[in-house]
Formats: structure tokens, C-alpha cells, sequence
């Protein structure tokens, strides 16, 4: 049967919802924003509590006969190529855990790009699955990891031909993307599956002028946040499923094993309207979209101390192999500060809100909500930043390791860290000791030291120096680290 994409079955459920004048003796408690508290309808409206219902016995009836989220579902695999579509309200950092523990197991081993979100990390943590990492494509000169290569993965393979499968992160924030289908083909040559976690890239099926799309590209199953390029609400996530290497049967129990059994029919209604929006009008919105943030592009470069990183800067030999033009990825050493103080200065003078920072770049990220209006906000808080950077304290220094600094040894398994006895110690003495505890720069979250492995002095003296300047690392119980908390048992002597 033809998809119909011009309906939208959560959506039109909630609407029918109100229309039928539904009495609930039911959660939720508000009870149709009745009981909301007058201080928060005040500044939220009613809405969010309209359409705040039961998904079963609210929704649909109690044993869900009307298949009010499977139709919503079906049509959004049919939307992006995929052969099966599930809906998470929990975000992707749950999704991505049901994609791993569909593939390997308690005790077997996963390739995994180390370049992973700390999503992923948790996922060893709560499954007991052993890592193979595998090491992203270094950029020395810009001090900037991409997604590791399609070669890596084999020589993975080849070293490791027990392990169940690959997980690769594509695109990363920064707007570069692997080498998807030759990492597809290395799998599935050992007849392996492979993840993508392509949480920053919902808007690429709609738009051939994007990096290639996962299910397109090969992979078996791909999960995207709905809320970072698309129109959903936060939390909103998807996971997509093609081909017979990973059960459909066991990929859904293993979500329903991880998810809420209480999902929000909000998040659910956010992501069916965006799949209809996407299919009628995504092509429009996102060639605007690519319009305007080339013209963005175009005029932060004449801005003086700053470079907008393109194509060129991360395409290429060893580096990554597309490139999405919508995060404005923006240089900023030349203006003699960091990422950090400058989007803090930015947020404070011009109430402009920047995503990703560093300790040299600020990013803006472009969707198809932006438009001339927004962009020119944006122009005239930077070429401001530019005028003034003289009046910014100057930035102390960031001590970034190189490649051979980055990654310590893995001591054990995140897994077996984690759950260790542990005891704090000052950093100083922190040096040899095995980490019980993820230390992740945020955004983008991305681990630089995993529970497990061996702390070196490098890797303090970058995160300590990074904090000092501005960085956020919110995991550690100290997240000044000033102490760190290790291992008991993996003391040296």
C-alpha cells in the first residue's frame, strides 16, 4: 500500500482527542492542564498540556487496536528508506543503547569509533559489552578528531574477527561525516552489522546536497535526534532498521527493555509532524536553508580574526569524507581569545547562544528554521565580538595533547571500573591510576578519558588547563578536578 504522507496519525489522534472531549480518570495528573499550577500555564500556555495524553488509554485505546504510533512509525521508515522505524522519547542517548545491545552482548567485543559520545560509553557501562576503539583521523594542525576511517575498521576487524559488529559516529557536531559506505561494505563482507550514530543528521535524507544518508549508505541501523536538525521536541529520537543482520524483534525489546513506560505523546506528535513537513516541504526548506548558511559563511570570513571552517579545512587524505555546511563552524584564534569566553561574551552583550566551543572555535548551528533575520542577528554579534575582543581578558592557554597523548591504555573494562571500589585523589596523584569515571568536555560530550583507562599526566594537564579556561566538564563527582576519583584495586604499587 502507497504511503499517505500527507497524514500524520499521532497528530490527528490528539487532535480527535480534544474533539471527542475525552475525560480521563487517568494520569496524567494535570488532567488536560486543569490542575497545572496558574504560574506555569502563565508562561507555557496550555498547550504542552492539551496534548500531554496517555499514549495507550489516551491516545489510542488501552490495547493500542487503532496502531496509532506503529502507522506514525511505518511512515517514517517509508520517508527515509528504511524498512523499520522506531520512535524513542527518551532521546538518542537511550536509542543508541538499544541499537548496541541488539548487536553484541554482555562480555563480546563492538568496534567503536573513539570519537563516541558518552551516550555510547554509558551503554558499555550498563551492558558489559568490551570496546574495540578505533581511532578517529587526527587533524594536528586544527587540533579536531573525524570519524575514523573505512581502513581502520578493517585492520579492526582483522585484529578483532570475534567482534559482533562496528558503531561509528557520522556526521560528528562539527559538520564532517565518515566514509559510510566503504565502512558499510567492510562490515558486511564478515557478514556484520553496523551502527551509525547519526544523531546530528535527521535533516540528510531530504536534501542530496548533504552527506550521504546511513540507511542509504548501508547501514543496518541508524539512530537521529529529531530535536537537533529536525522540528521535533527535545528527547525526540528515532531509530531506523534495514536488512537481516539485527532482529527487528530484538532491536524493540531491547528499547522497550531501556525506555519509559510512560512516553510523552508530545514528543511522539513533534516527530510525526516533522516527517510530514520533511516529505512535502523538506527539499525547499533545507535548499534555503544551505543558502542562507552559505551566505553566513560568505560574510563571517570577511570579518577580521576570524575563519569559517569549510570543505577544504576538513575534507580530504585522512581526513573526513563529507561535509555538512549547516554548523558554522567558526576559528577564533586569531581574535586572541577561546571558544569558551567568546560565547560567553556573546550570550551576556547580544543574547545570541552559540552551540558548540572549544578552546578555539564557536559554532553556530543552522537548521530550516533559520532565515535572513536570525543570520543577520548572528553577523552583527560576531563582526561586535571582533570590534571588541581587545577588551576580553586574555584567554589562558589550553594544553591539547597531540594524537600520541590522547588516548591512554585501556586497564579494564568501562564496565568494571565504573562499579569498582574507587576512592578520590588529588589530581597530582591521580597520574598511572585507572579512571572510575567519564572526564567529557560538553558540548559535545565526547569522552577524553573513559572509565578503565589509565589516566597520564597529559590528559590532566589539558582538562585542568581547559577548565581554567572556560571548558565544561560536568561528569566528574569534582568537576573541577581538583581530585579524581580511580580505581582501588588498579593502584600501582
Amino acid at each position: 500500500m502507497r504511503a499517505d504522507h500527507h497524514e500524520a496519525p499521532v497528530l490527528d489522534a490528539v487532535a480527535a482527542y480534544k474533539e471527542r472531549g475525552e475525560l480521563g480518570f487517568s494520569p496524567p495528573g494535570h488532567k488536560q492542564a486543569r490542575g497545572a499550577a496558574p504560574a506555569v500555564r502563565a508562561v507555557l500556555g496550555d498547550a504542552p498540556f492539551l496534548g500531554d495524553v496517555l499514549a495507550s488509554g489516551g491516545l489510542d485505546d488501552r490495547r493500542s487496536r487503532s496502531e496509532v504510533l506503529t502507522r506514525a512509525e511505518r511512515l517514517m521508515a517509508d520517508a527515509v528508506h528504511a524498512e523499520h522505524t522506531f520512535f524513542s522519547t527518551c532521546g538518542s542517548s537511550l536509542s543508541v543503547k538499544a541499537a548496541m545491545l541488539s548487536v553484541a552482548a554482555p562480555g563480546r567485543k563492538l568496534l567503536i569509533g573513539r570519537d563516541a559520545h558518552k551516550s555510547v560509553v554509558a551503554g558499555l557501562i550498563l551492558s558489559g559489552v568490551e570496546p574495540v576503539w578505533v581511532e578517529p583521523q587526527w587533524d594536528v594542525e586544527r587540533h579536531l578528531a573525524h570519524a575514523p576511517s573505512a581502513e581502520s575498521f578493517d585492520e579492526a576487524f582483522d585484529r578483532h574477527p570475534d567482534a559482533c559488529g562496528a558503531l561509528v559516529t557520522s556526521p560528528t557536531p562539527y559538520g564532517s561525516a565518515a566514509d559510510l559506505r566503504t565502512i558499510a561494505e567492510v562490515c558486511h563482507r564478515r557478514s556484520k552489522p553496523v551502527v551509525v550514530d547519526e544523531a546530528w543528521g535527521a535533516h540528510l535524507p531530504f536534501h542530496p546536497d548533504l552527506p550521504s544518508w546511513a540507511m542509504d549508505a548501508g547501514a543496518d541501523v541508524c539512530v537521529t535526534s529529531i530535536h537537533k536538525m529536525g522540528s521535533g521536541l527535545e528527547q525526540g529520537s528515532v531509530f531506523h532498521l534495514q536488512g537481516d543482520l539485527v532482529d527487528p524483534d530484538t532491536l524493540a525489546s531491547r528499547a522497550d527493555l531501556l525506555g519509559t513506560t510512560s512516553p510523552s505523546v508530545l514528543l511522539y506528535a513533534g516527530i510525526d509532524g516533522w516527517r510530514r513537513q520533511m516529505v512535502q516541504e523538506g527539499h525547499a526548506l533545507l535548499s534555503r536553508a544551505l543558502d542562507l548558511a552559505a551566505g553566513v559563511r560568505e560574510r563571517i570570513e570577511k570579518i577580521d580574526g576570524m575563519h569559517v571552517n569549510d570543505r577544504d579545512d576538513f575534507c580530504g587524505p585522512g581526513k573526513a569524507a563529507e561535509f555538512d555546511p549547516l554548523p558554522v563552524v567558526v576559528d577564533i584564534s586569531d581574535l586572541g581569545t577561546n571558544g569558551y569566553r567568546a560565547a560567553d561574551w556573546l550570550r551576556s552583550r547580544h543574547h545570541v547562544d552559540m552551540h558548540l566551543v572549544d578552546h578555539r572555535r564557536i559554532s553556530a548551528q543552522f537548521t530550516h528554521a533559520d532565515d535572513e533575520r536570525t543570520a543577520d542577528r548572528l553577523l552583527d554579534a560576531l563582526s561586535d565580538l571582533a570590534r571588541h575582543a581587545d577588551a576580553l581578558d586574555p584567554a589562558p592557554d589550553v594544553e591539547v595533547p597531540g594524537p600520541d597523548d590522547l588516548r591512554p591504555d585501556q586497564a579494564c573494562l568501562p564496565r568494571d571500573a565504573y562499579f569498582a571500589a574507587t576512592e578520590d585523589v588529588p589530581a597530582a596523584k591521580a597520574v598511572g591510576r585507572v579512571a572510575a569515571e567519564m572526564m567529557t568536555p560538553y558540548p559535545p560530550g565526547i569522552p577524553t578519558v573513559l572509565p578503565g583507562e589509565r589516566l597520564t599526566e597529559p590528559l590532566l594537564r589539558y582538562l585542568r588547563s581547559g577548565i581554567d579556561a572556560g571548558m565544561n566538564v560536568p561528569d566528574p563527582a569534582d568537576p573541577t578536578l581538583r581530585t579524581v576519583r580511580v580505581c582501588v584495586e588498579a593502584a600501582r604499587p
